[in-house]
């Protein structure tokens, strides 16, 4: 990033309107399943605008808005988002999720030049942040003209897609949906679905003996990303990063104490580490191990790849035994992990992929528990079946507890959608050429509202955000004014 003397003040920031919006939005933490906050805003936000709010059982939150006069009789809009974001930070920044407001930066992109705002080592939460403060303009805005609108705000998008599975199909009057979650200029009109996987040891810990010297392995640096928005690009994963290079040849025995990595189930993982248990000569080796596979991680494009070994002081506690420390560690290599399979009608779309995405240790009592997070995707049932069964295999082959569960489903795509040929007209009617109309391998709430709002015709699309679900996460002015000015361009258009 370049120095700032020459960037606009994020307060003369157009449209005003949207980012005014946002500025609201990222004073409020708003964590998934703690969105209390931010929709108590909102619904304060309601109120001094005179709209009609409401809430279902779960906390999905809908503002009611009038027609522009004169469009009265057109047909209801529903405009959905989700109020929740992605809390990942730096492990040098100092922030609190649960109490801390996003602290906005506009800065410059250092590889395209372009005006974007950001945040200061944490996620931004344009995703969907920006989505429904686009929203809110389009409601509130003179420059906008619209029929009867809907603005649903579900809750708990990015730990499960909780609201959207709750959603009954009388909370809402409009059966066509704008889901402004998408992160560029493409119309979206399918999605995949997902699933989460847990193995889970709970194994015997055993006391070390007193000549055992202590290693902490740490890996960092890496540039994570969104397990389905970014999974194509093989960026690399700390937790297997991690298990590689304990289990490199020249590595002598040792015992596992502790191993930690990632936190959220659709994040790539960019840090872990791990504490070891061995003779003397370890931390020499695992020096030497961590020196080789940090320049093979950085030759593959993560320049940024640090691992770190340092001698540690005994606290007394447990450890696995050396063949438990190792079938763990192997298991979690042994996962599936990244794009299994493409799309073959849509060239470069991914169809299935496997983000080993969390793993931690507790202790309880004599015993240790080590539990592996992962989260697959599919835009095909059977194959998403497939991609369960696999990791399912691999985790009993390696003695673990295997749990699979909160499936959701994907959305499949209808090029005879009537708000889709509304869209497209749109977009060639302001920017002169054909929209690419296609399908991400990232969740969208599209599948799960389609499957609980029967009749639902819906599109997606939205601003360009890079590095979602990661501190590089940021949200491209220009793309956010261009994304405003087709907005209220459909809308007009569904108004008639």
């Amino acid at each position: 990033m370049q120095a700032k003397s020459d960037l606009p003040a994020y307060e003369s920031l157009e449209p005003a309107a949207v980012w005014k919006f946002f500025a609201g939005l990222s004073a409020h933490p708003r964590p998934s399943k703690k969105e209390e906050r931010v929709r108590a805003h909102l619904e304060g936000v309601a109120r001094e605008l005179g709209l009609v709010t409401r809430t279902d059982a779960v906390g999905n939150l809908v503002i009611e808005v009038p027609a522009t006069t004169g469009c009265e009789a057109g047909p209801v809009t529903v405009l959905q988002g989700h109020l929740d974001m992605v809390c990942e930070k730096n492990s040098g920044t100092a922030h609190d999720f649960d109490r801390d407001p996003i602290k906005l930066i506009v800065d410059r992109d250092a590889e395209e030049g372009r005006i974007v705002v950001r945040s200061d080592g944490t996620t931004l939460g344009a995703d969907n942040g920006i989505g429904l403060a686009l929203a809110l303009a389009a409601a509130t805005s003179p420059e906008a003209t619209h029929g009867p609108l809907e603005i649903l705000c579900t809750i708990d998008e990015e730990m499960g897609m909780g609201g959207a599975s709750a959603l009954k199909p009388e909370f809402l009057r409009g059966r066509r949906l704008l889901n402004l979650d998408s992160e560029d200029s493409a119309l979206y009109i399918g999605c995949a679905g997902g699933c989460d996987a847990t193995l889970r040891w709970n194994l015997a810990g055993e006391v070390l003996p007193a000549s055992s010297t202590f290693c902490r392995i740490t890996v960092s640096g890496l540039r994570g990303g969104h397990s389905g928005g970014d999974i194509h690009l093989h960026r690399a994963n700390a937790i297997r990063t991690l298990a590689r290079t304990l289990l490199e040849d020249e590595v002598p025995s040792w015992r596992l104490v502790q191993v930690e990595g990632g936190s959220l189930r659709n994040a790539i993982p960019r840090e872990a580490f791990a504490i070891v248990a061995g003779a003397t000569g370890l931390a020499a080796a695992l020096t030497t191990a961590a020196a080789h596979v940090q320049a093979e991680t950085a030759a593959l494009g993560e320049e940024g790849c640090r691992i770190t070994v340092e001698s540690i002081a005994t606290d007394g506690r447990r450890a696995l035994s050396g063949e438990q420390s190792v079938v763990c560690l192997r298991t979690i290599l042994a996962i599936p992990h990244g794009v299994l399979g493409l799309v073959v009608e849509i060239p470069g779309l991914v169809e299935s992929s496997n983000n080993v995405a969390t793993v931690k240790t507790e202790t309880l009592g004599e015993r240790i528990a080590v539990t592996v997070g992962c989260m697959a995707r599919s835009s095909s049932m059977p194959e998403l079946h497939l991609v369960a069964g696999q990791i399912t295999s691999v985790g009993r082959l390696g003695a673990a507890q295997v749990e699979v569960g909160n499936a959701y489903p994907g959305w499949k795509p209808s090029l005879n959608s009537p708000v889709l040929k509304i869209c497209q007209a749109v977009y060639r009617k302001i920017y002169d050429t054909e929209p690419l109309v296609t399908a991400i391998h990232a969740g969208l709430e599209c599948g799960i509202i389609g499957e609980r709002v029967p009749g639902m015709d819906m599109i997606s699309f939205g601003p360009d955000v890079r590095g979602a679900h990661s501190p590089d996460e940021r949200c491209y002015v220009d793309s956010v004014q261009q994304n405003w000015e087709y907005l209220k361009g459909v809308l007009l258009e569904l108004s008639r």
